[in-house]
């Protein structure tokens, strides 16, 4: 093909990925990678795909959100699960692999692979003229990071990751709970879980009793004073919650009349309300000891969580104001984002967003149209959560249920991530079908 090679930025997973599905498809592509001329504080090996936290991609079930976006980017023609099917090691359900073995397998695989070509250096700019995809990750280099916010614009770039946990909607007891806004302003946009004086002190003392996730050596543990962890402010005494995140001024349970002696309010999350976020609720919390302590809370007893609070550094833009659903920037189509850096949380995550870009980067330089999967796909729905959510309040999301359209029909859970699963996979096949005719 006659075209410019494609410019991918940054060799993890999201990045490998999207050069993978490129180069497979018939074009060429430059892929730049600053390891192992210089590291960011979190990667170690020089190797391409390099895994940092974990070794699990978690679940392989396809009755799991993650286990069903796996099983799609198999059906797409996936690197990364391509060579975490080779390097797994035993994890039950899940799937987890040989750290090593796995970035030297993607590794490899790139190196086979004709029409890719690989630069060792570090760019420091989005360059000009060419097809570019962004993957640049959570660490992406101070010197781009600054080039990225020239282009966009400074507000448009966020450093600093204060995250609350988002509750399904569905597994929310509404008898325990109060739809309304303080003062009775507006219709009642919060669901309110009201406390009394015993129940409040008991959470208190559980949250400073908790176990939190320690802090990577690359990251500042001092906090902004406007998003605390909830269990700092817990640890400065025991009302002053009950001067932030759970004061209960302006709110009357209609349950008592009164106004309750402590509130956690939950704030619709997206258009369909099947999610809700726990308002002010960021936290370093272990996630078991979250799910434990967080399900104290009246009318969260059998909550399941879509997310959990997380507070660590990480760089994103903010994607709902910038990026079409085929990751393009709406100011510029030959420019794309993929990767943690759209606001999509997880490896799978990140490499199921390489494949979107790869695919919509190929076709833009070859002059067709740029497309997205359904919405109804695992794919498609964490595409539409990172370009269309609420932009002001935007913050990194894993793939989950929640994120789906809802089905027709009310189902229980089981049955319901069974219809979910059938409906996305039907759905992926029959939209690969249609872009590979196009092909």
């Amino acid at each position: 093909m006659k075209c410019k090679p494609v410019i991918i930025i940054g060799g993890g997973l999201a990045g490998c990925e999207a050069a993978w599905q490129i180069v497979k498809r018939g074009m060429s592509a430059t892929l730049f990678e600053m390891k192992p001329k210089r590291f960011s504080p979190a990667h170690k090996s020089p190797h391409l795909s390099e895994l940092v936290c974990s070794n699990s991609f978690r679940s392989n079930n396809i009755l799991d959100a993650v286990g069903l976006l796996k099983e799609e980017m198999r059906l797409l023609g996936s690197l990364i699960l391509r060579a975490a099917d080779e390097t797994a090691v035993p994890a039950g359900k899940a799937l987890a692999v040989d750290r090593e073995l796995f970035s030297r397998r993607v590794e490899d695989l790139l190196l086979s692979t004709e029409g890719l070509e690989i630069m060792r250096e570090e760019a420091t700019e989005i360059p000009s003229g060419s097809t570019v995809i962004v993957a640049t990750g959570p660490l992406t280099s101070d010197t781009l990071a600054a080039n990225i916010a020239g282009m966009l614009g400074r507000n448009y770039l966020y450093f600093y990751d204060a995250i609350s946990p988002i509750v399904e909607a569905c597994s929310i007891d509404p008898k325990k709970t109060f739809r309304a806004s303080r003062y009775m302003t507006g219709e009642g946009d919060y669901l309110n879980c009201p406390m009394d004086k015993t129940r409040y002190e008991s959470f208190w003392k559980a949250l400073r009793e908790a176990r939190e996730t320690p802090a990577r050596d690359f990251e500042n543990a001092r906090y902004f004073e406007s998003c605390l962890p909830i269990e700092v402010m817990a640890m400065r005494g025991m009302e002053t919650l009950l001067f932030g995140p759970m004061k209960p001024v302006g709110l009357i349970d209609p349950a008592t009349g009164r106004q309750p002696y402590a509130v956690v309010q939950l704030r619709q999350e997206n258009r369909e309300a099947t999610l809700f976020n726990m308002v002010g609720f960021q936290t370093r919390l272990a996630w078991p000891e979250q799910k434990r302590i967080f399900r104290m809370i009246p009318g969260l007893e059998n909550a399941e969580f879509a997310r959990y609070g997380s507070i660590h550094r990480n760089t994103f833009i903010k994607s709902p104001a910038l990026l079409q659903p085929t990751l393009q920037l709406r100011s510029s189509g030959r420019i794309f984002f993929a990767g943690q850096i759209t606001g999509v949380e997880g490896y799978m995550e990140s490499a199921a967003t390489g494949i979107i870009a790869g695919i919509n980067a190929l076709r833009h330089a070859s002059g067709r149209e740029t497309v997205s999967p359904p919405q109804s796909t695992a794919i498609g729905s964490l595409l539409k959560y990172i370009t269309a959510a609420e932009s002001e309040n935007f913050q990194p999301m894993n793939v989950n249920f929640g994120l789906f359209p809802p089905l027709e029909k009310k189902l229980p859970r089981k049955l319901r991530s069974q219809a979910y699963a059938q409906r996305a996979l039907a759905d992926m096949k029959e939209w690969i079908e249609k872009i590979s005719a196009e092909s």
